[in-house]
C-alpha cells in the first residue's frame, strides 16, 4: 500500500481544520472588538472635545457680551488670551468666529495675521451661524495626511441669541495611535493563541489519528493473510469502539477465511482427483477455472485457455455462442479425435445462477466418452457382423431345404449334393456359435486356465506334426525351434486352440507350394513363437485392426474360405490371459508374422536339473 504523504495526511488536516476555526473564530472576536472599541474612541474623543468647546463658549460669550471702552483691551486681545490658556496635544488649533463670520482669534500663534480679523468661507462655519446648531466632519491634513476632527460649535446668549461660533481643528492620531497598540497587543495575543491551539490540535489529532494508524496497518496484515494482529485499543470512546470492532471483524474474517480456504483446497482436490474435465466461466463466458483433465482431453496449456471465450476453447464457436450454451439442454457430443488417438467427450453444461436470478457462468463438465463409444460402435458392428454371418449359411440352407421339400430329395444325385452343402453350413454355424461362446465365456471372466508345465518345444512339435498329417494342400512346413527343453506355465487346450487358429489361418492364406516358417525365441522372462506364411499379406493400414472381432481384410475371400473372423480375436484374449502379448508384422504380396510370449517358469534350471 502506497505511504501517505504529510501534506496528504489526515493528522495535518485535523490540525489545520482546528486550526483555521480558532482563527477565524478569534478574527470574528476581533473584528467586532476592534470596531467597537474604535467607534467608542471615537465617541469619547469627540464628547472630550464638545465639553472643553462648551466651557470655552461660555467663556468665550461673557467676554463677547462684556462693554468695553477705550481704557479696557479689544475683544481680540481678551480673546487671544483665553486661547491661549486653552491648549493641548490633541486640539491643533481654535478660532472664534463672530456672527458676521469675522475671526476674532486663533489659538495659533502662526496663523494669527492669516486669519484674525478676516473673513472666513467655509460652509460648515456659515451652517453653524444660521442654523445654530453645531457640525462635525473629519479631515485629512494635507501636509502630514493625519486624520483630523473638525467641530464648529455655535455661541449663543441665555436667549439662544447665535452670537458666534468656535471652530476646532484637533488630531485624532494618539485615538488611532491606541487603536495601533490595541491591534498589535490582539495580533501577539492570536498568535500566541493560535500556537497554543495548533500544539493542542497535534495532541488531539494523534488520539485520532493514532488508532487509525494502526488500523490501516491491521487492514495491510489482513490483506496479506495475518489474521493474527490486534488493533490496540486506547480508550473506551467511539474511537475505541471502533478498533473492538476491528478486531472482532478480524476474528470473523479469520474464521471466515479458514472456512473458505478449507473448502477451497477441498474443491481443488475435488477438482484435482476428479476423471471428468470441468471448465468454468464468468457471466461473460471467458474460461476462469480449468482443471487437469480438463487440459489434458482437450491438449492446450492452461496459460491460453484462461480468460478465452469458452466456444473459442471447446472449438465449436461455428455452430455455437455463449447464450446457446446456457440455454441448451442436451449434452453435446465433441469429436477430438487426432489421427492417431480417438478422442470424443460429452460435455455436460449448468448455468451458475444466484437466488436473484442473475446469471454469474457456467460449467462444463468433459466426460470421456471414447471407450463407450467404441463400445457402441463394436457392439453395432458386433450385431451386425453376427446377423450377416449367421443370415448367410440360413439362407443357403433355406434354399435347398426348400428345393428338397419340392422334390429334389428324390434326385439321387442332386439331393446328396444339396444336403452336403445344408451340413457344412450347420457346421459353419456351430462353430461360429462356438466362437461366441468362447469368447463370450472371457469377456465375463469367469473362465478358470488350467495351468500346468510344459515343454513348449515338444508341445510345438506335436501340433505342427498334427497339421501336417492332416494337411490337403501341398504347403510345406519348415520348423526353426531349439533342441532343448524348454517350459511354460499354461493351459494347454486354450494355447492348442491359439496356435491351431494361427496355423489355419496361415495355411488358408498361402498360396501352393507356399512355406509355413515356425520359430521359438527364449527371451529374458518369456518365449516368443513366431508362424510365418508367404501369402498376400496384410496393409499397413489393416495391420493393427486384425485382432478385432470379425474384421476381415478380404471379406469376400475370406467368407469363400469359412473364416468367421474370430480366430484372432480368440487368440488375442487367451495369450492375454496366459499374461502374454501377441502382434503381427506384414508385408503386402510377401506374407504375414503372427508373433506371441508365454512367460516363462521362474528358476527354471534349479527347478528341472
Amino acid at each position: 500500500m502506497k505511504k501517505v504523504g504529510f501534506f496528504k495526511s489526515i493528522h495535518l488536516k485535523f490540525v489545520l481544520i482546528y486550526v483555521l476555526l480558532i482563527l477565524t473564530a478569534i478574527q470574528i472576536i476581533g473584528v467586532y472588538f476592534v470596531r467597537q472599541l474604535e467607534t467608542q474612541l471615537v465617541e469619547n474623543f469627540s464628547t472630550s472635545l464638545e465639553e472643553r468647546i462648551n466651557l470655552l463658549a461660555y467663556n468665550i460669550e461673557q467676554e463677547m457680551k462684556k462693554t468695553r471702552d477705550d481704557t479696557t483691551n479689544t475683544i481680540e486681545e481678551d480673546i487671544r488670551g483665553i486661547l491661549q490658556d486653552f491648549t493641548s496635544e490633541d486640539i491643533l488649533e481654535v478660532r472664534v468666529i463672530n456672527s458676521q463670520s469675522k475671526v476674532l482669534g486663533t489659538s495659533n500663534p502662526y496663523n494669527q495675521s492669516k486669519y484674525v480679523g478676516k473673513r472666513t468661507n467655509e460652509l460648515i462655519v456659515k451652517q453653524t451661524l444660521g442654523v445654530g446648531t453645531p457640525s462635525k466632519k473629519f479631515a485629512i491634513d494635507p501636509n502630514t495626511g493625519n486624520r483630523m476632527r473638525i467641530i464648529v460649535s455655535p455661541i449663543k446668549t441665555n436667549n439662544q441669541e447665535v452670537i458666534g461660533a468656535i471652530y476646532l481643528i484637533a488630531t485624532m492620531e494618539n485615538v488611532y495611535g491606541q487603536m495601533r497598540e490595541i491591534n498589535n497587543i490582539f495580533a501577539t495575543g492570536t498568535i500566541i493563541a493560535l500556537a497554543v491551539t495548533a500544539a493542542l490540535g497535534i495532541l488531539l489529532a494523534r488520539t485520532i489519528t493514532r488508532p487509525m494508524s494502526d488500523m490501516k496497518k491491521q487492514a495491510i496484515e489482513m490483506a496479506k493473510g495475518n489474521f493474527s494482529r490486534k488493533v490496540k485499543i486506547y480508550g473506551e470512546d467511539e474511537i475505541g469502539q471502533l478498533a473492538l470492532s476491528f478486531n472482532n471483524l478480524t476474528k470473523k474474517l479469520q474464521e471466515a477465511n479458514a472456512t473458505t480456504e478449507g473448502e477451497r483446497r477441498k474443491l481443488s482436490s475435488v477438482l484435482s482427483h476428479m476423471t471428468d474435465g470441468v471448465i468454468a466461466t464468468d457471466r461473460k463466458g471467458r474460461v476462469i477455472l480449468i482443471n487437469e483433465p480438463a487440459l489434458k482431453m482437450l491438449n492446450v496449456p492452461r496459460e491460453t485457455v484462461l480468460a478465452k471465450p469458452i466456444v473459442e476453447v471447446l472449438g465449436i464457436e461455428e455452430d455455437h455462442t455463449f447464450e446457446t450454451l446456457m440455454s441448451e439442454q442436451d449434452s453435446l457430443i465433441l469429436d477430438f479425435s487426432s489421427k492417431n488417438s480417438p478422442l470424443i467427450l460429452r460435455a455436460s453444461n449448468s448455468v451458475i445462477q444466484k437466488e436473484t436470478g442473475f446469471i454469474n457462468g457456467l460449467i462444463t463438465v468433459l466426460h470421456d466418452i471414447t471407450e463407450q463409444a467404441k463400445i457402441d460402435q463394436d457392439r453395432r458392428e458386433f450385431v451386425a457382423n453376427v446377423s450377416h454371418e449367421l443370415r448367410t449359411p440360413l439362407t443357403t440352407m433355406r434354399s435347398y431345404i426348400e428345393a428338397l421339400t419340392e422334390g429334389a430329395w428324390e434326385d439321387k444325385k442332386i439331393a446328396p449334393q444339396f444336403l452336403d452343402v445344408t451340413q457344412q453350413e450347420t457346421e459353419r454355424m456351430i462353430r461360429l456359435v462356438n466362437d461366441l461362446l468362447k469368447l463370450s465365456k472371457m469377456d465375463s471372466k469367469d473362465y478358470m486356465l488350467q495351468k500346468d508345465s510344459f515343454d513348449v518345444v515338444s508341445f510345438l512339435n506335436r501340433v505342427i506334426d498334427r497339421f501336417e498329417l492332416s494337411k490337403s494342400s501341398d504347403v510345406t512346413f519348415q520348423r526353426d525351434l531349439p533342441n532343448e527343453h524348454i517350459y511354460v506355465y499354461i493351459d494347454i487346450d486354450k494355447i492348442t486352440q491359439v496356435l491351431d487358429n494361427i496355423i489355419s489361418n496361415a495355411m488358408k492364406y498361402s498360396p501352393e507350394g507356399g512355406t509355413v516358417t515356425f520359430h521359438l525365441k527364449v527371451q529374458q522372462q518369456h518365449v516368443e513363437i513366431c508362424i510365418s506364411d508367404e501369402g498376400v499379406g496384410i496393409p499397413a493400414k489393416d495391420l493393427d485392426k486384425i485382432f478385432d472381432r470379425f474384421y476381415r481384410v478380404d471379406k469376400a475371400r475370406t467368407r469363400k474360405l469359412g473364416g468367421t473372423g474370430l480366430g484372432l480375436a480368440i487368440a488375442k484374449e487367451m495369450i492375454e490371459a496366459h499374461d502374454g502379448r501377441i502382434w503381427a508384422k506384414s508385408e503386402e504380396g510377401k506374407g504375414t508374422s503372427i508373433f506371441f510370449t508365454l512367460p516363462l517358469i521362474d528358476n527354471q534350471e534349479d527347478d528341472w536339473t
